[in-house]
């Protein structure tokens, strides 16, 4: 079966201080952030992954530089509502079958999704961590007695939280009914995580974490993150 894979980039990146897109953002290889990604989903995937594109701000940018390479969905509310809307938009027009998300400003290793492919496989929910750290300002996670997610959110008391989420994640084919569900509940400024755990409360939907402390993932919201990720490549 074809991977389908969501990228969400609707949004406008404020907080690094660019007009185009964060996703469109260069870096010092050369390559935008969602180039990387489009490279990264075929090191994993190869060319026939089904790649669908939430976009919003300057939709027009994207679209130029990536339509022979993606299908589009829009958020003409991007700058009133979070990733939850963009992803709830994105799965609705999902095809049957389980989907891979991602932030658009996120730099990975392509190992990451290469090690997702075998959750992907057999059609298993997760979420991708990184336990090497944890700050107050992340989304952070627990899990239950059976090692799967229990808490997701910037909430978790970092005192008990066993890592970050990194923001790349898949829903089963099982569990996506039960997820797009939990996201139109959830409110408009809520990050997707929220209708996740709300799936996991509600209707006992078994998330794996998967563990890439070992690997690089570095989401570029500032200036000096940035400059962290072009390090990965200088």
């Amino acid at each position: 079966m074809t991977t389908q894979v969501v990228i969400l980039a609707a949004g406008m990146g404020s907080r690094l201080g660019r007009a185009l897109p964060k996703s469109l953002t260069e870096l010092v290889d050369g390559r935008t952030i969602m180039r990387q990604q489009f490279d990264n989903i075929e090191t994993a995937f190869g060319k026939d992954a089904k790649v669908t594109i939430v976009v919003g701000y300057r939709a027009e940018d994207i679209v130029e530089r990536f339509g022979d390479r993606a299908q589009f969905v829009y958020n003409e509310k991007y700058d009133q509502t979070n990733t939850s809307k963009s992803l709830l938009r994105a799965l609705r027009a999902s095809n049957k079958g389980g989907v891979l998300w991602m932030n658009g400003d996120v730099v990975f290793d392509p190992q990451a999704l290469v090690r997702a492919k075998e959750f992907v496989a057999r059609d298993q929910s997760f979420v991708t961590v990184n336990t090497s750290k944890v700050s107050d300002e992340e989304v952070k996670y627990t899990v239950g007695a059976e090692g799967y997610i229990d808490q997701l959110s910037k909430q978790v008391d970092t005192a008990v939280a066993l890592g970050e989420a990194v923001g790349i994640n898949y829903i089963s084919s099982r569990d996506k009914a039960s997820f797009i569900r939990s996201l139109d509940k959830v409110d408009a400024q809520d990050y997707f995580e929220a209708g996740l755990e709300l799936s996991i409360a509600k209707d006992r939907i078994l998330v794996e974490p998967m563990d890439i402390s070992d690997l690089y993932a570095v989401e570029v919201d500032f200036a000096e993150d940035l400059e962290r990720a072009n390090g990965l490549f200088a």
